[in-house]
């Protein structure tokens, strides 16, 4: 049986690693991935597939439970699948990107395990290596709330997933060509909700069904590759409640921006007219906007939608406003009893600052994107695997990036990019975005506090417009045309961690860079150990693990 050979792996990573509570249930899945032919926007074309659906399964959890999940690479190169928004407290061993983890080579299988520990909230899965995020492999990732904790709303009738995306035409492998030879993508063709794109008086199927006066959770996440989607549902209004794994004051919206790699959790309640309304998505701060719809149906309703759409709000400084009007819900519990805001992140003092600058250059006649003038590139050898094996110097060098950008940089460095932070400091990230068009920043392993959002350059003398006492903990955070964002966060979570563009082509071509977060006592009590089922490539391939005890 698969559930036996499941249960054999996670023994062998159990006894290693030592990884949980045993009170704490486990839940095991099986993943095949595979190439199939599906047609997004009316043409066929490759999808990637697991367990034969576009978009892949929905992953339902709940705080502290151990996931376990066997994925079968039936892909023609090597894969892996990263887990958008779950910090891996003190295992980055799972975190599914390159500089953590090597790929799951073509026809064989690798065992995740990880425990979404002290998290709740609204996230997504994804394939992070090469283009592949492109052809599919994203699924929706829900970390319910343990029982005994209070939530602040009463429980939905029922709790929906909208994953809402740009799309290509080509394949995945096409448009990582187009990237190599130094080409751009260009604008997307087409918007997706839950891999569909629907069309105003067409023949589409309910993608979702109310009964009249039920409330519904919609979890909407932005999987898509480079634009900023506005969400809205004919007459009705949305209340959000939650964003990333914090719940937020509860305000009603009739549209909301969502910027990639975003997930907002709302309460839409059936209390119009019974009949089929449309939920639409459109790209935002593009030149071309591009859109689509979906159709939520009230049961039993044959009445078709009106043709008539909300509009999409204009410019970006009604998306800044309405940034701005997000807070944290302070009384509210999350993972923990305790209150959200019983944490008082704004009396830390703050011990370093990095200033990220994105940087635009041509390298070699080609196009290359960075931070602060250097470029990542992946190497054959994970950098976490080099770091552990004590090889870090044939593979990379720490802090080739400075925590300060040139005043003017014209060339990038093309080179792994990794960065030093000493472990359990309370760090001050700014990104700054000199470009006109709309940036999206994702760090992994952690949540931070989104403090400000301003036009502008920074200056040590913004730090007077930071919010303080109630700015939303979360993992992404988008940077305005000409403006910069600041975030501010605990590094306590031991590992190797991505800190990256959300746009998926800059990322692609060097906008990403990690931090090495060390435990200088290198115990358990802050890092877990290799699990023994890692793969190892590039220059420790088929070297034995340290011994346990370096690690006791």
């Amino acid at each position: 049986m698969q559930g036996g050979k499941l249960l054999t792996v996670f023994v062998c990573l159990v006894s290693t690693v030592a990884l949980v509570n045993a009170g704490d249930p486990y839940f095991y899945y099986t993943w095949n991935v595979t190439y199939g032919t599906a047609s997004p926007l009316g043409i066929p074309q490759q999808v990637i597939l697991i367990n034969g659906q576009f978009p892949g399964p929905n992953l339902n959890s709940t705080s502290n439970n151990n996931v376990v999940i066997n994925v079968f690479n039936n892909l023609d190169e090597p894969f892996l699948l990263t887990w958008s928004g779950l910090q891996h407290r003190k295992n980055s061993w799972q975190d599914g990107v390159t500089g953590t983890s090597c790929p799951i080579p073509a026809g064989t299988n690798f065992t995740y395990h990880f425990q979404p520990k002290d998290q709740i909230g609204s996230y997504f899965y994804y394939p992070s290596t090469a283009l592949h995020r492109f052809s599919g492999g994203f699924g929706g990732l829900r970390v319910n709330s343990r029982l005994l904790i209070p939530v602040p709303y009463a429980d939905p009738e029922d709790d929906y997933t909208v994953l809402i995306n740009d799309w290509y035409t080509k394949s995945h492998t096409a448009l990582k060509n187009f990237l190599d030879s130094g080409r751009t993508l260009g604008s997307p063709d087409g918007v997706l909700i839950n891999g569909k794109s629907g069309k105003v008086g067409g023949q589409d199927k309910p993608l979702f069904t109310m009964k009249p006066g039920k409330t519904y959770k919609y979890r909407i996440c932005n999987v898509g590759f480079k634009s900023t989607l506005n969400f809205r549902i004919q007459g009705h209004k949305m209340k959000l409640v939650e964003m990333e794994g914090s719940h937020v004051l509860q305000n009603d919206y009739d549209s909301l921006d969502v910027h990639v790699g975003q997930c907002f959790a709302v309460l839409v309640t059936a209390d119009q007219a019974a009949k089929n309304y449309y939920m639409v998505a459109s790209t935002r701060f593009l030149k071309k906007e591009v859109s689509t719809v979906g159709v939520m149906s009230y049961e039993g309703s044959n009445v078709q939608p009106s043709s008539e759409l909300p509009k999409a709000p204009v410019g970006w400084a009604w998306s800044l406003n309405q940034y701005r009007s997000f807070r944290w819900n302070l009384t509210a519990s999350a993972a923990r009893p305790n209150p959200q805001g019983s944490y008082h992140y704004g009396k830390i003092n703050i011990t370093r600052t990095i200033k990220l600058a994105n940087t635009k250059s041509a390298v070699n006649g080609k196009v290359r994107f960075g931070f602060n003038g250097v470029s990542h590139v992946d190497t054959e050898t994970p950098l976490k695997l080099a770091e552990y094996f004590e090889m870090s110097e044939k593979v990379f060098k720490y802090n080739v990036i400075k925590d300060e950008p040139a005043a003017k940089v014209t060339t990038l460095t093309v080179e792994p990019n990794v960065l030093n932070i000493t472990f359990r400091t309370f760090v001050e990230i700014v990104f700054e975005n000199h470009e006109k068009s709309m940036q999206s920043f994702h760090l992994d392993g952690y949540s931070f506090f989104a403090v400000a959002s301003e036009p502008g350059k920074w200056t040590p003398e913004k730090r007077k417009n930071y919010n303080l006492l109630d700015a939303v903990s979360r993992h992404t955070v988008q940077v305005y045309p000409k403006s910069w964002s600041a975030i501010l966060l605990t590094f306590d979570n031991a590992g190797m961690w991505n800190i990256r563009s959300e746009n998926w082509e800059r990322r692609y071509l060097g906008q990403q860079l990690y931090v090495s977060v060390l435990s200088p006592e290198k115990s358990l009590r802050d890092e877990y150990n290799i699990p023994l089922n890692t793969n190892l490539c590039g220059i420790v391939k088929g070297l034995p693990y340290l011994h346990p005890t370096l690690f006791n």
